[in-house]
């Protein structure tokens, strides 16, 4: 019989946007945790991939893979798994599981609901490689920085009204009606319909324009030349024009909010939501796609029709995107926290082991993988006889359904999970 808790191997990806060499966490977990990772400290390490996604299938030490070990062995995954999602069959998991190292801005993206992510999937294969949607959810390991969600329509309305590079690439009949009706509930068909004009407006301004107002923007901070409304974000619009010169992609600084997550706090972003990660290191879960919309900040090709059109338009403080922390019902509450975002898919728990006490999770109705992401320890359990494994920085392991574990040591780690 197989094992029930057993060491996976995931994979690196490599982006312009990771962090580089030892700098990023995605690295030092590598090192740690993949046997054969070759290591170049001049390389951004971006993504450290944990699952049965085909982009970058995770194996087991003997070279399987984890998804057709998981279809010889469904009864790892549980009869709630395999009832809810059809493709669990195949073993496939319904969540890709990741580590983040955030050297410099991701692109302005959004990602397709299940409907609009199987269209795209048929008309454009190539681009758009499976029908699924992706809802995520992003933990910071370290301080955190990201844009997410439209701002309130006040504060729109301001920047419209007082940051003239700004409001040049509206027109101004549009601009003047947004302004007009910004007091409007952000839940107000015509509200929602101005700010898609509006947004449509600045992500599909003539390129000429955008370098015009942009250089005029960043010339006019770089004297110090700002209003007061501008004091918070004069700093990112610099940084950010740095990285990605005279790119559309700046000015959703007056259209996004800016969140900054201490380690620990999590924000959850459901389909149709711009957002764009700017700096850090996180603990990321997601619905197994690789369905990406992007319209700004980015080299890579960018959809802005089909962004535009897929946004939610929801408007609103960037608190409503963050997730709080519950107290597990399966783990010490002052040990565990649990993040359980309002999608099927997966629930993520954070655990802090101390040398003290160790720390019990009974059992989870479903698959689960956990990362260490600092310290060393290990992970006990019953089947047929007490088993152990050692573990420490890096370590990535898969917890099968049903299965109580016991970890000792001094460690932290997260642990994704699908539970029925």
């Amino acid at each position: 019989m197989p094992d029930l808790v057993f060491q996976i191997i995931g994979g690196t990806q490599s982006y312009d946007w990771g962090k580089i060499g030892d700098d990023s966490k995605v690295a030092q977990y590598a090192k740690a945790g993949i046997p054969d990772f070759k290591f170049d400290e001049s390389k951004p390490y971006a993504e450290l991939w944990m699952g049965t996604h085909p982009n970058l299938p995770s194996r087991l030490t003997n070279g399987e893979k984890l998804s057709d070990h998981l279809k010889a062995n469904t009864h790892l995954l549980g009869e709630s798994i395999l009832s809810t999602f059809p493709d669990s069959i195949e073993g496939n998991l319904p969540f890709l599981f990741k580590v983040l190292a955030i050297g410099k801005a991701l692109s302005i993206q959004a990602h397709p609901n299940k409907q609009l992510a199987a269209k795209l999937h048929f008309e454009r294969p190539d681009l758009y490689k499976d029908a699924n949607h992706k809802p995520e959810m992003a933990i910071a390991i370290t301080p955190f920085v990201a844009m997410c969600g439209f701002r309130p329509l006040s504060q729109i309305a301001v920047y419209l009204n007082q940051i003239p590079e700004f409001a040049a690439l509206v027109p101004s009949s549009l601009r003047d009606n947004f302004i007009a009706n910004s007091s409007l509930p952000a839940t107000d068909p015509e509200i929602k319909s101005l700010l898609r004009d509006v947004f449509s407006a600045v992500m599909m301004a003539p390129e000429d324009d955008v370098k015009i107002q942009l250089r005029k923007l960043v010339g006019r901070y770089l004297s110090g030349g700002f209003i007061e409304d501008e004091r918070s974000i004069f700093d990112l619009v610099v940084e950010l024009d740095r990285q990605f010169p005279n790119d559309i992609g700046v000015f959703c600084v007056f259209l996004l909010n800016i969140i900054q997550l201490e380690p620990g706090q999590a924000m959850f972003l459901g389909a149709g939501e711009p957002h764009a990660y700017i700096s850090g290191d996180i603990v990321e879960t997601m619905a197994t796609s690789d369905n990406v919309l992007r319209a700004g900040l980015t080299p890579k090709l960018r959809d802005v029709p089909n962004l535009v059109s897929s946004l939610t338009y929801k408007a609103a403080d960037p608190s409503v995107h963050l997730i709080r922390p519950l107290p597990p019902s399966f783990s010490n509450p002052q040990r565990t926290k649990l993040y359980n975002p309002p999608i099927q898919e997966f629930s993520v728990c954070s655990t802090t082991v101390t040398p003290e006490k160790e720390e019990l999770h009974t059992e989870i109705y479903g698959p689960s993988l956990m990362v260490v992401t600092s310290g060393a320890g290990q992970i006990m359990w019953i089947d047929a006889g007490q088993k152990n494994l050692a573990l420490k920085e890096g370590s990535v392991i898969f917890i099968a359904s049903q299965t109580p574990v016991t970890f000792e040591g001094d460690m932290t780690f997260y642990r994704a999970f699908f539970e029925g």
